[in-house]
């Protein structure tokens, strides 16, 4: 098998504590800064990039493979966080996120997706994106947070609900998937100054 480069998004433009998933969200100030830091790990050639839509995503392949034409897939984006998009974590309200938060693998999201329905729509997305690769060149795949940890989960046998526990990724984060069968190595992972925020505050 070819080696293959994960690499999530940087820092969105978004405040600490609101819920995104689709949500377009725009770049920080400090793209150019992570995006360097990112590049410092990936090979000189690629055969192909293949990125989820979203800017966050599809600007920073753009600025790392200047070369290549992205192929995109929809199939890459982020968990549909449906009616909870761009709210706050702490006003969810109890009666819909508590449920979804003992069991985020089956509970889907009020209008979204569960983790289930993310993890087997990237699997079907990784499978077809590996089966049309003919080149000895590595394939790079940026994606999102939820995404990375569907394909890690997948090629280790790895229960989507320990995912979040086993695979801490942080913005930038570079992954190389590689071998027969599939293995990976964390090249690089650097957490941010302030901590991440995908729960309500009553749960950490």
């Amino acid at each position: 098998m070819k080696e293959v480069y994960l690499i999530r998004h940087t820092t969105p433009a978004v405040a600490k504590g609101i819920c995104y998933g689709q949500t377009d969200l725009d770049i920080t100030d400090s793209f150019k800064e992570e995006a360097a830091i990112i590049r410092q790990h990936l090979p000189e050639k690629m055969e192909s990039v293949h990125s989820s839509p979203l800017q966050r995503c599809s600007r920073l392949a753009s600025h790392l493979f200047p070369g290549h034409s992205l192929v995109l897939h929809d199939e890459l984006m982020e968990i549909h966080c449906g009616d909870w998009e761009m709210k706050g974590w702490d006003e969810l309200p109890k009666e819909e996120i508590d449920p979804w938060m003992k069991d985020f693998v089956q509970v889907r999201i009020p209008g979204g997706e569960n983790y289930l329905d993310l993890y087997e729509r990237v699997i079907r997305c990784f499978n077809k994106i590996k089966g049309v690769a003919e080149d000895p060149d590595p394939i790079a795949i940026v994606a999102h947070g939820g995404v990375i940890r569907s394909i890690l989960s997948y090629i280790t046998d790895t229960p989507l609900i320990d995912s979040f526990k086993v695979f801490s990724l942080h913005y930038g984060c570079v992954i190389r998937l590689f071998g027969e069968p599939l293995q990976y190595e964390i090249l690089s992972n650097r957490a941010p100054e302030e901590k991440e925020q995908h729960k309500p505050r009553s749960f950490y």
